[in-house]
């Protein structure tokens, strides 16, 4: 299961929620609406489904400060790249806005219309500098960030707050049980709380971000550094080293390990420290084992520094509509009202003053450690390629899954940069 489709289902299950102030169609089936007429101001917003609650407050806030009123058309992921496509393709738009994983500006850069006057000087401080790198494309910026994740760590506050483990982790490693900052202690203490029927932490074998974070994080740029493929360099081997060496504190079965999985094991208290996307610790349920007893720190940092992979959206404007005026009244109104997207089912946002507005309230406890990782200086967005989905499902996560049942290293990183030569080819 990709990031993307996960973090779009645990947003709101599947379900369509109607928008007060204006029709919403639901699901792929739903009739297309036609671009609004040139000079109206009604803008069609297609999303796909977990991004409709992060936009509704932000769109019943345009229709009173710029009187823009909003028909959101949702479909889902799997859907939605085929109807973009589509749609730009035959030059016949059916939206005004339209909601991009960040994983699909290269492939659709030459369709959406350069937003550069969004972009201030005092904009671009206000977004984190890896969107604000990824926005611009050929020289413009075509997407405006409407929000962002990124992995953190959560850890069983309770575990690491207990008197009698402090005493021995003290004892034997010769320092304080604390948050992992570095790899050297993320192995430490996942070692220490494997027993008694728990394991120190999880390895996801069927996903490929956390280990490209610790590929920056060794200090290589991820898989392309340019036109060239890294991927066999030393960074990624020691990051690929380290990411399997985790194995013998986690459960048995890591290469089938998808986000879904390990964040269930952490949640019924199976695991006590994760690595996982920041959103999911407001998530935990009530009811979960673990419930008020997690804590949270930024992601650990290699040589390089604090590393993360960013997961954001970007809002764009097609060339095609007929409606750019009203359609960059709504963008605009998305990064003046960002922070209405904390209070929605996904509870994120991309202005960085939004996630500091909460990250010293009760229950925002990780806003504080997700702005130190998106701004942490190993921290970059995946390759502009539009191969980068196709390099991920048939060559990434594979070798993942190899390496982490016991594959060598060496010869499952040369074999994937060949493949990847091929694919870009």
């Amino acid at each position: 299961m990709s990031t993307r489709k996960y973090i779009s289902r645990l947003a709101i299950g599947g379900i369509c929620t109607a928008v007060a102030l204006a029709a919403s169609a639901c699901g792929a089936g739903a009739p297309a609406s036609n671009s609004g007429t040139a000079g109206t101001n009604t803008v069609n917003v297609l999303v796909e489904a977990g991004g409709h609650a992060e936009l509704t407050g932000v769109a019943e806030q345009c229709k009173k400060d710029a009187g823009v009123d909003v028909n959101f058309v949702e479909l889902p992921y799997d859907g939605m790249f085929n109807r973009l496509s589509s749609e730009f393709s035959s030059g016949n738009v059916s939206f005004d806005v339209a909601a991009l994983d960040s994983v699909w500006l290269p492939s659709f850069k030459d369709a959406l219309q350069p937003i550069d006057e969004i972009f201030t000087d005092e904009a671009k401080k206000d977004i984190f500098p890896s969107l604000v790198k990824e926005a611009n494309v050929d020289g413009h910026f075509i997407g405006l960030p409407a929000w962002t994740n990124a992995e953190i760590i959560l850890y069983r506050k309770d575990l690491f707050e207990d008197a009698k483990n402090k005493a021995d982790f003290q004892a034997k490693y010769g320092y304080e049980l604390a948050a992992p900052t570095t790899w050297k202690q993320y192995q430490d203490i996942s070692e220490f709380f494997t027993k008694d029927g728990m394991y120190g932490t999880d390895v996801k074998g069927g996903v490929e971000t956390e280990w490209l974070a610790h590929v920056l994080q060794a200090g290589s740029p991820m898989v392309l550094d340019g036109d060239k493929v890294v991927i066999d360099n030393a960074a990624h081997k020691e990051a690929l080293d380290f990411y399997v060496s985790l194995t013998k504190s986690a459960p048995a079965g890591a290469a089938q390990v998808d986000w879904a999985a390990a964040q269930n094991l952490f949640n019924q208290g199976q695991t006590a420290m994760t690595r996982f996307w920041a959103h999911a610790y407001r998530q935990i349920p009530k009811d979960s084992p673990v419930a008020g007893k997690v804590g949270t720190a930024p992601m650990i940092a290699g040589s390089a520094g604090i590393g993360g992979v960013p997961g954001p959206w970007y809002l764009t404007v097609p060339k095609a509509t007929k409606n750019t005026e009203a359609a960059k009244k709504f963008v605009q109104c998305a990064y003046d009202h960002n922070s209405l997207g904390v209070e929605s089912s996904l509870g994120l946002a991309s202005r960085i003053s939004a996630f500091e507005k909460y990250q010293d309230k009760e229950g925002y406890e990780s806003f504080g450690p997700l702005i130190e990782t998106l701004n942490g200086e190993a921290t970059a967005t995946r390759p502009a390629t539009e191969k980068w989905q196709q390099i991920v499902d048939t060559v990434l996560v594979p070798m993942l899954q190899k390496a982490v049942a016991g594959g060598d290293s060496a010869t499952l990183l040369a074999d994937a940069k060949k493949q990847i030569e091929d694919l870009l080819k």
